[in-house]
Order: structure tokens, then sequence, then C-alpha cells
């Protein structure tokens, strides 16, 4: 008899999950809560702390800097683009601007600025 209460997929073993697969969900998962702390999640948009996001985005730019030739160009790129997202956003939401190569991020970045076209 099966506990109804049980899972009816078997458990993935971590052993299978390729490596670019676990760094990919940790990097979104940091995206989201930096996103959250920037006031930008629909349910929550006068949330705001810039300290906590700021904590997040640092730890982003660094997996994402440590993990580039493992994650290779194809998955890479668009983290990137949510890492850079992220990092504008903070600058945006921040009453006292960072010093460039200051921000969130940007000792693995570089100094990060609006595109001219805006």
């Amino acid at each position: 008899m099966t506990d109804p209460g049980a899972n009816p997929q078997p458990s993935r073993d971590i052993a299978d999950v390729p490596s670019v697969e676990i760094i990919s969900t940790a990097a979104l998962h940091l995206m989201s809560a930096a996103a959250v702390h920037l006031g930008l999640a629909e349910d929550l948009p006068e949330h705001k702390d810039l300290d906590e996001a700021r904590s997040l985005i640092d730890a982003l730019a660094g997996l994402l800097d440590a993990s580039a030739a493992s994650l290779g160009h194809h998955h890479a790129a668009p983290l990137r683009d949510g890492l850079r997202s992220l990092q504008l956003a903070f600058r945006e939401a921040s009453s006292i601007p960072d010093e460039p190569g200051q921000g969130p991020g940007e000792k693995f970045t570089g100094a990060v600025f609006p595109s001219a076209s805006r």
C-alpha cells in the first residue's frame, strides 16, 4: 500500500544532477531574493532592504565569476544579464550612489552603468 502523502515521483539523486544545473539553480535563487530586496517583486513592491540586496548581488557575482568556465557562454550569458539588471536596479534604488566599481558585485564585473541608449 502506498502512502497517500508520499511523492509519486522518485527523488533525484544529487549525484545525477549536472553541476551547471546546480550552479544555475543557485544563481536563480540569489537573483530572486535580490529582486525581492530591491522592491521588484510584484507581491512585495514596497519591500526594500538594500543591505540584503547588496549581499545577495555580491554572492551572485562571485558565483558567476567563479563558475564562468564551467557554465559556458550559453548558460552564463543570461545569468550575467540578470546580474547586470540587478546591479542597475540597485544603483537606481540607492539614495547614496556607490563610487564606480564599488557597487554590489562590481569587484567581479567591473563598474556597471546604464546604457547610453536609455
